[in-house]
């Protein structure tokens, strides 16, 4: 099993495409285990949470600076990108432009505690940036949405905050409780037993989550690949802005991990989860886009 999690480690770069090729191929296998994903997550973030305590928590947000600049990049930078991409390449398709913004408006991705542990990067900051931009996305959604592109979306607040807990509140508590009451043993001892663990629950989850998007890809249109290469672009812009703002700011390596994944990674199971819900209720009428936002479309359309 160390044998394998060293593997996967370095290799992780190729194993992730892997996964999602099998998850495409084998959808209608790996469909069946999506109920498992909230809980995959949370022994995610529970083997993530082993190495951290409480007076981390503390330190972390003592120094706010980091944890805003992340919201800033995750909440303002990326979204006005997103709105810029989809105006200038898709200036005909508001369901797209709405689709590239929301995409780029949800909270940060709870997977994203695996990643920082895999590149020893600083699991508190991780912790403390999902738990405030989780806590927030139940109004910084549905304003964002509204002011960006006239759109009015209902979040599920109380389902919301139950995944929260389920998924990073919960388990970070018990990690960090058992690291605490151990004096820091924990990490020796359990943390590289669960390491192979975390690594198979990171490549079934990212099995499970494509098997939702295998008809899309294998019905992929010049459009759909148009849409899919945009954001993919706008994701790396997302890492590089986590990376250019720790580094100017000449933190830490491991925050500098934190902030570049943390930047980068989004809650696209939340996303779907709200295009579906509110598809029917978007309002693309040019007199609701605020006034401001008319101007930037129809410059983009020029």
């Amino acid at each position: 099993m160390r044998s394998f999690n060293a593997f996967v480690e370095k290799w992780m770069a190729l194993v992730t495409p892997f996964c999602l090729f099998m998850g495409v191929l084998f959808a209608p296998q790996f469909s069946r285990i999506l109920f498992l994903v909230p809980y995959i997550f949370a022994f995610m973030t529970f083997c993530g949470s082993l190495g951290s305590r409480f007076s981390d928590i503390r330190r972390v947000v003592q120094h706010p600076l980091p944890l805003f600049l992340s919201v800033l990049i995750l909440h303002a930078v990326l979204p006005l990108l997103a709105l810029g991409a989809g105006n200038l390449l898709f200036p005909q398709s508001p369901y797209i432009i709405t689709g590239m913004v929301l995409e780029f408006v949800v909270p940060s991705a709870v997977v994203s505690t695996m990643w920082v542990s895999i590149y020893c990067g600083s699991a508190p900051f991780t912790l403390s940036l999902l738990l405030i931009d989780t806590l927030l996305a139940p109004f910084s959604v549905p304003f964002s949405l509204h002011l960006l592109v006239g759109s009015n979306v209902q979040v599920d607040t109380v389902g919301m905050m139950k995944e929260l807990l389920l998924m990073v509140g919960i388990p970070a508590l018990v990690g960090m409780t058992l690291n605490q009451l151990t004096g820091g043993t924990v990490k020796q001892t359990l943390s590289p037993k669960l390491a192979p663990f975390g690594k198979i629950a990171l490549m079934l989850v990212v099995c499970a989550n494509s098997s939702k998007v295998a008809p899309f890809i294998r019905n992929m249109t010049p459009r759909l690949f148009a849409v899919a290469g945009s954001i993919l672009l706008l994701a790396v812009l997302g890492y590089a802005l986590g990376w250019v703002f720790a580094a100017v700011l000449k933190l830490k390596r491991e925050l500098v991990v934190s902030m570049t994944f943390g930047c980068g990674m989004r809650n696209i199971s939340a996303g779907a989860v709200i295009a579906a819900a509110s598809r029917k209720k978007f309002d693309f009428q040019k007199k609701h886009f605020p006034a401001c936002l008319q101007c930037l479309h129809k410059s983009f359309k020029r």
